[in-house]
Formats: C-alpha cells, sequence, structure tokens
C-alpha cells in the first residue's frame, strides 16, 4: 500500500489534504475547528463574489462541505490560488513531519498593529497551514505542537522581509493553522525536542517558499502596500 501521509489531492476550488487515516486534528479552522477526529483537511478556495457582504460565513461553508463530500473533514478558506501549494517534510531522529500551505500576503499585517484597509477594493490573501505528524501525542503537547508550527510560520514570514509602517510583517489577519498527530502519551513537542524541530523545519520551508512565490506573483502590490519595497 502506497504510503499516504499528508499527500495533497487538488481538483480546484478544492485542496485536499489526506492522513492516511481518521487522527485528532487541533485547529481554529472556520469549519470543525478545536480537538476533532478527521481523516482529511480541505481547502476551499474563493473569490469575492462567493462572500458578499452580510454573508453568515458558518452556514456557507457548511452547506458547502456538507454538498461536496466533507463533512466529516476540518475545513480551511483561501483566496489564495491553491494550485500554489507547497509541501515539504522533515524527519529528526525517527521523527516525521509533513507540512502543506497555502502562502498570500495581501492582507499582511504587523503583531499588534492593524493596518486600515479598504476592503471592498483590496485583495485578501491568507496563509493556511496543515501539519501531519508521525508522533502519538497527550492533547497538551499538541498544543504545544501547534505553538512550535506558529513560531515556524512566523519566522518564515518575517524572513521574507516585508515590512509596514510599524515594523516587519508577522502574518496576515486571517491565518490558519491545523496540526494532526495520532493520539497518545508523547507529552512534550518543543524547540528542545525532536519533534519541535522537525516541526520547525518542515512549516518553515513551506512557508518560506509560498511567501517567496507570492511576492514573485505580486509586484504591484508589493511597491503599492509594502514599505521598501
Amino acid at each position: 500500500m502506497a504510503d499516504i501521509f499528508l499527500t495533497p489531492h487538488l481538483t480546484r476550488p478544492w485542496l485536499i489534504a489526506d492522513l492516511g487515516a481518521p487522527m485528532r486534528v487541533l485547529s481554529f479552522a472556520p469549519y470543525r475547528p478545536g480537538f476533532v477526529t478527521a481523516r482529511h483537511i480541505v481547502w476551499r478556495e474563493l473569490k469575492n463574489a462567493d462572500l458578499p457582504v452580510g454573508l453568515e460565513v458558518d452556514d456557507w461553508i457548511a452547506a458547502v462541505m456538507a454538498r461536496n463530500g466533507h463533512v466529516d473533514a476540518v475545513g480551511l478558506l483561501t483566496s489564495r490560488n491553491i494550485t500554489r501549494f507547497k509541501r515539504t517534510e522533515a524527519t529528526v531522529e525517527d521523527v516525521r513531519v509533513a507540512a502543506l500551505a497555502t502562502v498570500g500576503l495581501g492582507n499582511a499585517e504587523r503583531i499588534g498593529a492593524r493596518t486600515a484597509r479598504d476592503w471592498a477594493v483590496e485583495r485578501y490573501g491568507t496563509i493556511n497551514v496543515a501539519v501531519q505528524a508521525d508522533t502519538p501525542l497527550r492533547e497538551t503537547a499538541q498544543i504545544e505542537a501547534l505553538t512550535i508550527a506558529a513560531e515556524a510560520r512566523t519566522a518564515a514570514v518575517m524572513d521574507a522581509g516585508l515590512r509596514l509602517a510599524g515594523g516587519p510583517v508577522t502574518g496576515t489577519g486571517t491565518d490558519c493553522l491545523a496540526l494532526a498527530a495520532p493520539a497518545g502519551q508523547g507529552a512534550y513537542a518543543g524547540l528542545h525536542t525532536a519533534l519541535g524541530e522537525a516541526i520547525g523545519q518542515a512549516v518553515y520551508s513551506a512557508v518560506s517558499e509560498g511567501a517567496a512565490e507570492w511576492v514573485r506573483e505580486n509586484p504591484l502590490m508589493m511597491r503599492k502596500v509594502f514599505s521598501g519595497a
């Protein structure tokens, strides 16, 4: 049997990440957030017309997921072209981690500040990252692992070198992370562990590659929005 480990399947407007088996997923995704059991983490690519002003997004995404057979998945939303996804892997000691990311920076922000925007005309963008680890974890360790993924995401964005008036860009206003791992007794996932190192490598690489590609594709926005671009 083929090894299924955060395996992407692209059928635009859907990007489906197959975990190989149902496992515990922790996220703050717009569809099925928190701790849930799922085999798939899916992206739905959006256009502005998909979400008109006044639309109840929770009801909309629940209906769309059900209609397309994804009722048991964890669901992410993005306006980024999902064909630009990046998948990376890292193995440290005997720990394997994969990351799958779509990276848009159209609504970039600096932590601790909010940029004034005309949402009616500006392009949206977001960073969505799914992570799969092969290490069985307690819930508390999975929470720690998600913070490591967030740290790696932020480091990659900062190293991309984009700046707003208040300082270096640290993310976007609508970033989302989802982390899947088997339930078990693993108690730690910090920066001193093989798991934390592997998460950091995989997520950093995926977000770095995605950010670099987005920058190349958006020279006009780079000149208009970002300081020093």
